[in-house]
């Protein structure tokens, strides 16, 4: 798709007997925020994975900035960076320690520089020297939130980026992401089960079950159009919504 950070075409992964992601396919423009949704094991995280080239797909395409993921993993990756509240930055480094490792991984140039930058950009200059294992919930988010934006990516995936922070640190990581991007032009594939934060950050979303695409559209205005009085409300009811059998 041309002109598009991310393009999934007709993903699919299967574990044995069980289908994980079945046949998703969407697309995220430059300055373009989209929220992936879902009940757990919706098939979100596989996608990701997949975007990221951790897991093969059985079948279909990833390609970023125009690069597919399968034949041109690293070119693709290093337009691209990810950061979960899962997956925590080694605590036993310090901060600036961390942001040097990962910045060599990425072949990040003016390295130095671009880590002052980034230590004053997220207000982290006070603990440039400080093992990130101490550090709060809400400053450790920002240490991952610093080493996602080290390549300057052109896709960013954010999983869960705000869960376990109270919701002044998560409003304020919020913005800080949403600055990122209308500055760099960066394309966000967002999840969270958070629909107010959804419903602040994300352009358009995509709700999943089990591991397909039920509903897609703008989160302000989708649950007027399905007779739902909130984005939880419907989020509750396609949750519970039987997937319809394939088309012949």
């Amino acid at each position: 798709m041309p002109g598009k950070v991310l393009a999934v075409s007709s993903l699919c992964k299967r574990f044995g007997a069980s289908v994980a992601v079945d046949g998703v396919s969407f697309a995220i423009a430059p300055n373009e925020i989209v929220g992936l949704l879902g009940p757990n094991g919706a098939g979100k995280t596989t996608t990701i994975n997949m975007i990221l080239g951790v897991l093969a797909p059985d079948s279909g395409t990833v390609h970023i900035q125009g690069l597919d993921v399968a034949a041109r993993r690293a070119e693709a990756l290093a337009a691209t960076n990810f950061t979960a509240a899962y997956a925590p930055l080694p605590g036993n480094l310090t901060v600036e320690q961390n942001l040097t490792f990962f910045g060599l991984l990425y072949d990040v140039k003016n390295l130095a520089v671009t880590i002052s930058v980034l230590l004053r950009q997220f207000d982290l200059t006070a603990f440039r020297n400080v093992k990130v294992g101490v550090l709060s919930t809400g400053e450790q988010a920002r240490v991952s939130l610093a080493k996602a934006m080290l390549n300057r990516p052109r896709l960013l995936l954010l999983d869960e980026p705000t869960a376990s922070l109270d919701p002044h640190v998560a409003s304020t990581i919020r913005e800080m992401i949403c600055t990122f991007v209308r500055q760099e032009g960066v394309g966000v594939l967002w999840t969270s089960h958070n629909m107010y934060e959804v419903e602040k950050v994300c352009d358009r979303v995509l709700f999943l079950s089990r591991g397909r695409v039920l509903l897609e559209g703008d989160p302000r205005a989708l649950p007027a159009a399905h007779g739902e009085p909130t984005l939880e409300a419907l989020f509750i009811s396609l949750a519970r919504e039987p997937l319809a059998p394939p088309m012949s």
